[in-house]
């Protein structure tokens, strides 16, 4: 035993006294193991205090949402301050679902209670549950509204559990489109402290229908809603839907009538639940108004007088580009477009053929309103003179090798003068001009009125097939030579010629104003000094001639139906031009011509104010239809209703407060 022990004693002492020297080894992990706690404590530092914005920002953008409202669109009004386009309430049934946690949570445990009550084995999972108490609990609450309403309304599911799962913190829309008096009855019966909201948003208004709808254009729906300057733009945003300009100038003018858009920013808990307050608030703003230059009394006059028939219809004030009148028919109701057009809307729209604006996207050839054009080239040319006959009208006029009539009257004008060539529309007297001065020149002269390309004017899709004609032309887009038949045709506004009745419009307020061109625009400015562009060029002898010309279509040419008792303008001078071309076109499965009826027109004579171009289609063909006739009645319409409202006193010319460019 005392053997034992000391082997014992001896052992411990061994190893204590190993303990006591230091292994190298040991010591290289110990140093291993310090590095190690230095840099994870480094990195906690490091992540600790350097990095907190990150993270914190990371927890910002976990636990907070941002919701944006759009702003109401600003109003457009006519020149005397008449609503044209404005904003009307729609409304409509919310279900605020945020507001529903706890319900919710105490609905799936009802449902799954009463699983359990019938011994069902066949329990559905949490989330069927969670869906299942969703429809449960919405359609309880579209319930209440349905007894209020007198309705049968049901919950789509699918639709409530896309919203739930990705716009939780935006209301579900239970009912849309709510009269007035189903309004004032929810405003009524339904409970202050309710997660059901009778929401208004705001939707376009049309006080005149279909007046200038072609113009104004339309919004649809958009999503896309930005709030410049409201911050959270690196958070998730939900956004209600507003709506942008489409065409016409709600498309040209949409940032200007774009509403300031309000928004809030929510926390939200770990569901998705918003937390109230909110932590940022702001409140929309209504978008700028709009003036334009149309004078809706004009428009309205030109569109009845048009009536059912295919055509358009332009009026301009001569002394600043102003449109006044812009018309289209055939023409839709924008109300059918608030909030957005049905299905039928659009098929009728398509069937119907309404979709352009003929005023500024129809392209026909002008007829004998052409021949102004071609007598200003002659007297700027040289070979036609105020006071010489260049030919003798005998009804004919050989040219190259085929003979070419005088459609006009009864084609026999003799030694005809410009005067009475004017008047009377003689087509040989602008034979024979054309062979004088060149298809070139004539093609020239088309080119410094501006009608070879388009006006400008502040509407979208303005398009580029006019077409003034020239040799180049031919055989660049034909691949054919010109021959003497072209300009012939070319010379009274027939062949290959192609403008837009807007055109006209701005070439004979031109013409009135002794200017190669005149800037159309539909903003309404009293304060605009307008543009100023070359004169035509004529002598006073030549203008005088011009002039009288087209003072005579009216007295007593092709035009004199504005002479008469019925038509005439008391006190009223006007100079004009008819004009009848011939159009290719399909109708009802058959390939004819139909006529166009042209008609421009500037009063009064001796201190212009005023200009129009109407152009109406045939809708048979083969079928009489006269520039005289046909389109005449329209201008005496609009000229009528311009000089009546001038003699009658009026307020001063309405101006809108916010600048509109």
């Amino acid at each position: 035993m005392a053997h034992n022990d000391t082997n014992l004693a001896d052992r411990s002492g061994s190893l204590l006294e190993s303990h006591k020297s230091y292994d190298p080894r040991i010591i290289f992990f110990y140093f291993v193991l310090a590095a190690l706690l230095l840099t994870l404590v480094a990195g906690l530092a490091y992540r600790q205090l350097t990095k907190t914005g990150e993270h914190a920002s990371a927890e910002r953008q976990q636990n907070q949402r941002r919701v944006l409202f759009p702003g109401p669109r600003g109003n457009i009004y006519d020149r005397t301050g008449k609503l044209l386009v404005g904003n009307n309430h729609r409304f409509a049934v919310l279900l605020h679902l945020d507001e529903l946690k706890s319900e919710l949570d105490r609905e799936r445990i009802r449902i799954r209670n009463n699983y359990r009550a019938v011994d069902d084995k066949d329990i559905p999972s949490y989330r069927e549950l969670q869906q299942i108490s969703r429809v449960s609990l919405a359609q309880r609450y579209l319930d209440q509204v349905n007894g209020i309403l007198k309705r049968e309304e049901k919950i789509n599911a699918r639709e409530l559990q896309r919203h739930f799962e990705r716009q939780l913190l935006l209301p579900f829309k239970l009912v849309d489109n709510l009269d007035s008096t189903e309004y004032a009855r929810l405003i009524e019966k339904l409970p202050v402290r309710s997660p059901l909201e009778v929401y208004a948003s705001n939707v376009r208004s049309y006080p005149y229908g279909s007046a200038a709808a072609h113009t104004l254009g339309y919004v649809r729906a958009d999503a896309s809603v930005e709030a410049e300057g409201f911050p959270g733009d690196d958070l998730t945003t939900f956004k209600m839907p507003g709506t942008s300009g489409k065409d016409g100038l709600e498309l040209r003018f949409d940032a200007q009538l774009q509403g300031e858009a309000g928004g809030r920013i929510y926390r939200v808990d770990p569901s998705g639940y918003k937390i109230n307050p909110p932590l940022e608030s702001r409140a929309p703003k209504q978008g700028k108004h709009l003036v334009t230059s149309l004078d809706i009394e004009l428009q309205i006059a030109a569109e009845e007088a048009i009536g059912d028939q295919t055509g358009a219809a332009v009026a301009i004030d001569i002394r600043t580009g102003e449109v006044l009148v812009m018309a289209s028919k055939p023409d839709f109701d924008l109300s059918k477009f608030s909030p957005k057009a049905s299905r039928e809307t659009v098929a009728d729209m398509n069937e119907r053929g309404v979709w352009t604006n003929l005023a500024l996207n129809g392209f026909y050839p002008p007829g004998s309103t052409f021949k102004i054009l071609t007598s200003i080239a002659g007297l700027r040319r040289g070979v036609i003179t105020p006071d010489d006959a260049i030919v003798n009208c005998t009804g004919y006029h050989q040219v190259g090798d085929r003979v070419m009539r005088c459609d006009v009257g009864h084609g026999q004008h003799g030694n005809v003068l410009l005067r009475e060539a004017i008047a009377q529309s003689c087509d040989i007297y602008y034979y024979k001009a054309g062979e004088l001065m060149t298809p070139d020149f004539l093609a020239a002269e088309g080119r410094r009125f501006h009608l070879d390309r388009p006006t400008g004017i502040e509407l979208p899709h303005e398009q580029s097939r006019m077409i003034i004609p020239d040799l180049a032309w031919k055989y660049r887009e034909k691949g054919m030579r010109w021959v003497p038949g072209d300009t012939a045709q070319a010379s009274i506004g027939q062949g290959f010629v192609l403008v837009s009745p807007l055109q006209m419009a701005c070439f004979t307020a031109s013409v009135a104003r002794n200017e190669v061109f005149t800037q159309p625009t539909l903003v309404h400015d009293p304060k605009r000094i307008p543009p100023r562009f070359d004169p035509i060029g004529l002598t006073p002898a030549q203008r005088a001639a011009l002039i009288e010309g087209m003072e005579g279509a009216i007295i007593r040419g092709t035009g004199k139906i504005l002479n008469t008792n019925q038509y005439r303008i008391p006190g009223v001078t006007l100079a004009g031009k008819t004009g009848t071309a011939q159009l290719r076109v399909t109708k009802e499965g058959k390939l004819g011509t139909i006529n166009l009826a042209w008609f421009i027109c500037f009063a009064p004579v001796d201190k212009p104010e005023i200009a129009m171009a109407v152009m109406i289609e045939g809708d048979t063909i083969g079928e009489d239809f006269y520039g005289g006739a046909n389109a005449g009645p329209i201008i005496s319409t609009v000229m009528k209703k311009y000089f009546e409202k001038k003699a009658v006193p009026s307020l001063p010319q309405f101006v809108s407060p916010f600048k509109t460019e």
